[in-house]
């Protein structure tokens, strides 16, 4: 498949939980969404989501929009109805089967989402059908554009719909969302959204902060790696959790920190450092700022794996990666934050100045979360990736995080 994929947080303005994740697909002029007739590119997309429906759908709720070509091919059937949200758009809601269509799928019992809702019959007699209306919000607009959107909202909440809001990507539109009383919100600011800081002075005193100084040396201590865990209670039960879970495939339980530290090994505990200072009880908010810091993180040592002779090697793009949202973290910027830790150069000046080699891979990774379509093909040309695969390291980097989050931390309860 040619088509680059994402996936996007959509978090509950409320409970601050993330309640789903909308899957992009690429929108140019090659796109699917633009030659819905083409059934090489339908069929294309099929195999794909045939092919990655367990790494898609495997945890909350996933957005995705769908064609007509693809709802007549019955597309989203290869899904739990429960775990999908089908999206339409205007190529939908003027197709003449169009409320045929969407009443089959509802009376199978799937959920619908409409993209930007518009005053009109044509989109009005959709709402019978639809759970969530979808409406784009942006750092500029003027009053005319406000006041619709604020009359959207109120019309769907009167009809007893929930509002998502597109396009949250600063802090200052994600304040105009809570404002407006919108249910969901969505778009590049919400990982980082609300996550409470910790002082430059206290990180830097703390046990996680020792333990990453002495990780990310050439070669890590491993008796000073025990000490600095065993002094601390969350890093103790996290790394025992580590150790002992399935990803592993641990046969004899393991009770001491030295037993844990053999099990996972330097280059693994190197990789999940942050890991150790998760626990159950963090807030929300922080928990999906750090599965972008590990998603971040396994797709750039993915990517540093397709090129030839790259000034970073795959281990210190994993590094860049997991390094990439301390600024969120701690307050204090990013450069002041990396002075002290042994990292290479490379690395420091991409995550500060997005500067070299590794500096495009990183901003090739920060458009690719936005779904910056062009600047994706440019970079990736500028660096010798084929985009063609991006799509499908992506999804592959989905699963892997969700594996060692459900596996490692827990989130999910056990069974």
């Amino acid at each position: 498949m040619d088509n680059c994929v994402v996936r996007q947080a959509i978090k509950d303005l409320k409970t601050d939980t993330i309640i789903g994740y909308e899957l992009r697909i690429q929108e140019d002029q090659d796109s699917l969404y633009n030659s819905s007739t083409d059934s090489v590119a339908a069929n294309a997309m099929v195999a794909f989501l045939s092919e990655n429906s367990n790494r898609i759908f495997k945890e909350k709720k996933t957005f995705m929009t769908f064609t007509p070509a693809l709802l007549f091919r019955n597309t989203p059937k290869i899904f739990d109805k429960d775990k999908i949200v089908i999206q339409i758009e205007d190529n939908i809601v003027i197709h003449s089967l169009a409320a045929i269509l969407i009443s089959k799928y509802k009376d199978a019992g799937y959920h619908f989402a409409i993209n930007d809702f518009q005053f009109t019959p044509k989109y009005f007699s959709m709402l019978e059908y639809v759970d969530y209306i979808k409406v784009q919000l942006m750092d500029e607009m003027d009053d005319n554009h406000r006041s619709s959107v604020a009359n959207v909202v109120d019309m769907a909440h009167g009809f007893q719909k929930e509002i998502i809001a597109t396009g949250v990507n600063t802090k200052e539109v994600y304040e105009l969302a809570k404002e407006l009383h919108v249910d969901y919100v969505e778009g590049n600011f919400i990982s980082s959204a609300t996550t409470t800081k910790a002082s430059k002075m206290d990180f830097m005193q703390g046990n996680l902060y020792q333990l990453i100084m002495e990780i990310t040396k050439e070669e890590p201590d491993v008796e000073i790696l025990e000490e600095i865990i065993t002094r601390d209670a969350s890093l103790t039960y996290a790394l025992l959790k580590m150790a002992n879970s399935a990803y592993f495939a641990v046969h004899h339980e393991t009770t001491s920190i030295r037993q844990a530290l053999v099990r996972v090994g330097i280059s693994q505990l190197k990789q999940w450092v942050y890991l150790l200072s998760f626990e159950d009880k963090s807030e929300n908010s922080s928990e999906e700022l750090l599965k972008t810091s590990f998603l971040r993180a396994n797709l750039a040592s993915a990517l540093v794996k397709k090129l030839k002779k790259f000034e970073i090697t795959a281990s210190d793009a994993y590094l860049m990666g997991m390094f990439s949202t301390l600024e969120y973290m701690i307050d204090a910027p990013m450069e002041e934050i990396l002075f002290e830790i042994p990292i290479i150069k490379e690395v420091k000046d991409a995550l500060i100045y997005q500067e070299g080699k590794a500096g495009k891979l990183y901003q090739l990774i920060l458009h690719y979360e936005r779904a910056e379509w062009s600047e994706i093909k440019e970079l990736a040309e500028d660096l010798g990736l084929h985009t063609n695969e991006m799509a499908q390291i992506y999804m592959e980097c989905v699963e892997e995080v969700n594996d060692i989050w459900d596996n490692v931390v827990g989130i999910k309860e056990d069974n």
